[in-house]
């Protein structure tokens, strides 16, 4: 099983929208996927159409409770999801009240070993608890970031705090995202990509945003458009690297 963490401590930088579609493209593949939205905000779980009803956070994080209770099914074949609700918001004070907090997200997701090719997270923007949890679970970060210089410091940002805390093993790799090659400053950025990015970009797209009124993967309103089919190229170069990846 591969944890993969969708982060960026900026919101709307295209996070969301990589965590849905990345995870879609997984299951379609025939892995065994799951996507848990730990957003308080929920994006996620809108946009797959689950209820977002959770009741029983508390007991999950304490251990009284499994993850997979709580896991709903999709529209998807071979595609779970662990939703949020806005209760999520006092996520990392349930945490505070662990003994061993930053490694209670890797003990619940464990068990799951057996259920999951794939985990997917789908985390809030922010430097927290939760982060530091997915810090510590993940296989590798996948980190959404629009190529202007705000998105490469709180990138910077993001390195350096990894390499503070002893979290520095975990690959970090950028994506491109919202990519518009009009702009001077994107050029720029393109030219000279920080360490590690994807070859593939996300270009900025209104097919994107209308995930939201379609509540649907972008491949399934619009399969032939640039921004599906740089998704796919995306979920395949991932790919490639989490076979490399110990």
């Amino acid at each position: 099983m591969k944890i993969i963490g969708v982060y960026n401590i900026k919101g709307g930088v295209g996070k969301t929208a990589a965590a849905v579609n990345l995870s879609y493209l997984s299951a379609k593949s025939g892995l065994r996927t799951l996507l848990w939205d730990l957003d308080p905000q929920g994006a996620s779980t809108y946009y797959f159409r689950i209820k977002p009803r959770i009741k029983g956070a508390k007991k999950l994080v304490r251990g009284e409770r499994d993850l997979d209770e709580l896991i709903k099914a999709t529209d998807y074949e071979g595609l779970d999801l662990m939703p949020a609700d806005f209760s999520f918001r006092n996520l990392d004070l349930l945490l505070e009240d662990q003994k061993k907090p930053v490694g209670r997200l890797h003990k619940l997701i464990k068990p799951l070993a057996d259920e999951y090719d794939r985990v997917y997270l789908d985390c809030p923007p922010s430097i927290s608890l939760v982060s530091e949890n997915v810090f510590q679970a993940s296989t590798v970060l996948v980190v959404p970031t629009i190529p202007t210089t705000l998105s490469l410091r709180t990138l910077e940002q993001l390195t350096q705090f990894l390499a503070g805390h002893e979290l520095g093993r975990i690959p970090v790799w950028p994506l491109l995202s919202l990519v518009d090659r009009r702009k001077r400053m994107h050029r720029g950025v393109l030219e000279n990509p920080p360490a590690n990015s994807f070859e593939t970009l996300i270009p900025y797209a209104s097919d994107v945003e209308r995930m939201g009124e379609y509540r649907q993967p972008v491949a399934e309103f619009s399969a032939a458009s640039p921004a599906a089919q740089a998704y796919e190229a995306l979920w395949r170069e991932l790919e490639r690297r989490l076979e490399i990846t110990e």
